[in-house]
């Protein structure tokens, strides 16, 4: 048994991510405690394809899009987003295995069975608090995706939703965004 199955006193920090060997891929870091991710079924694929796709092809110069990187919120917070747009000048260092929050201007999770709790509560909880200015949460509506569009009230520190999309996604915030969501059915 590999000794990172235990925790150390006071739990995991961010930068155990980096340091802990044979992590299985796409290990998070919520509340101090590690997170492995179940094997997605198909939709949470090729809806990670269609979005990412999709914000590639929207986004400007400005901004780059990632899969799949972690962000570190603080020192027992780094979740992987299953998609998200960052500061082009962030986007410098191809070597990194993170993303600062300060970074990140939309982080988007596509929701599966074992993470439904996470990825609707606590994730969108621990952007907020982190200053992420705008979250997309998606759902698996008749096949299709729906994608639940918030953005950050800087009264409250807390996400507001803005709107629900089914088949097409047309915003003009963080960026203008016109991405057809029925395309998943080609994929």
């Amino acid at each position: 048994m590999p000794n990172w199955l235990r925790p150390p006193p006071g739990g995991f920090t961010a930068d155990d991510l980096d340091r802990l060997p044979d992590l299985p891929p796409h290990t998070e870091l919520i509340d101090g405690s590690l997170v492995f991710v179940s094997p997605q079924p198909a939709f949470h694929a090729l809806t990670v394809d269609l979005l990412n796709n999709g914000l590639h092809r929207c986004a400007p110069d400005s901004m780059r899009v990632r899969r799949e990187m972690t962000v570190t919120l603080d020192n027992r917070q780094r979740p992987e987003p299953d998609v998200l747009v960052i500061d082009a000048a962030a986007a410098g260092d191809i070597d990194g295995t993170t993303y600062r929050a300060d970074d990140v201007i939309l982080a988007v999770e596509v929701v599966s069975p074992d993470s439904e709790r996470r990825d609707r509560e606590r994730k969108p909880q621990l952007y907020a608090q982190a200053g992420i200015r705008h979250f997309w949460r998606v759902e698996k509506v008749d096949k299709r995706p729906a994608v639940y569009v918030y953005e950050l009230d800087p009264a409250t520190h807390a996400y507001a939703l803005t709107g629900i999309h089914h088949d097409r996604l047309v915003l003009t915030l963080p960026f203008d965004i016109d991405i057809d969501l029925t395309e998943l059915d080609k994929l």
